[in-house]
């Protein structure tokens, strides 16, 4: 027993000598493997530029045939070779002069360059619903600033007028006709009737409003503590709400 035992021993430990000696040659593997990859970035290529002053176009980085087998079995460091990613924006220039001529004169009529192209691309698609005339009657208000929202109030409707059933109602959206819980109700201008809406058609409704009550205060001379391109990507921005709105994107209050 004791003479197996000592041959037990023995045996481990040889395997344990020879798993070291693996690991040896696993961590030279990767280390090589890495300086590899340091090397053949960008901003240190590995070969001679042909000539004229060009250099070969390589797909990818160079693996070492060597380390293949290393990078299936060890965890390898790839954050040298992700990119770095971040957000950026360039101003498109026919939008920012449109948007400097108007500055210079600005004006509400929507048949001007830079209203024109704002109206086809965003105003109306994110105020286009099944209820047209209803629709249309929204964007007038809007445009003439006597729409008013307001979240519905908790009480019991009691009475139910025959002109209601086109208003919607708590389930049922006005607007697109669909079932769906109404939160809010929306007035135009100095008619008693109001209209439910979904959550969704609000969104489209407030950044739409968001648009004109920015333009409107830069018309009356009321941003003033912005530049000329300070006010053209707040304007951007609002086009991007509104964009989003009419994808279906859309925020809801809890």
């Amino acid at each position: 027993m004791v003479r197996e035992a000592n041959v037990k021993q023995a045996t481990a430990e040889k395997q344990l000598k020879e798993a070291q000696g693996k690991i040896d040659v696993l961590q030279a593997e990767v280390a090589a493997l890495k300086t590899l990859v340091l090397s053949s970035s960008p901003t240190s290529p590995t070969q001679e530029p042909l000539p004229g002053g060009k250099t070969p176009f390589k797909r990818g980085h160079t693996r070492n045939k060597s380390t293949s087998s290393a990078m299936s079995g060890s965890h390898q460091d790839l954050s040298v070779i992700q990119p770095i990613v971040k957000d950026c924006k360039e101003a498109d220039l026919s939008l920012y002069n449109e948007f400097r001529s108007w500055k210079d004169e600005p004006t509400m009529d929507r048949t001007c360059p830079f209203l024109d192209k704002i109206y086809q691309e965003d105003i109306f698609p994110c105020l286009t619903f099944s209820k047209s005339e209803l629709a249309s009657a929204v964007l007038e208000a809007v445009e003439n600033n006597t729409l008013s929202i307001e979240p519905v109030g908790l009480q019991p409707i009691r009475f139910v007028k025959a002109s209601a059933v086109e208003c919607g109602g708590p389930k049922k959206c006005a607007l697109t006709g669909q079932i769906k819980s109404c939160k809010h109700r929306i007035k135009l201008g100095d008619s008693s009737n109001y209209y439910y809406i979904s959550p969704f058609c609000r969104y489209r409704i407030t950044s739409v409003c968001n648009f004109f009550t920015y333009i409107r205060y830069i018309q009356q001379g009321l941003v003033k503590q912005q530049d000329v391109d300070q006010m053209f990507w707040e304007v951007m921005q609002l086009r991007k709400e509104m964009s989003l709105a009419k994808l279906g994107y859309f925020k809801e209050e809890l």
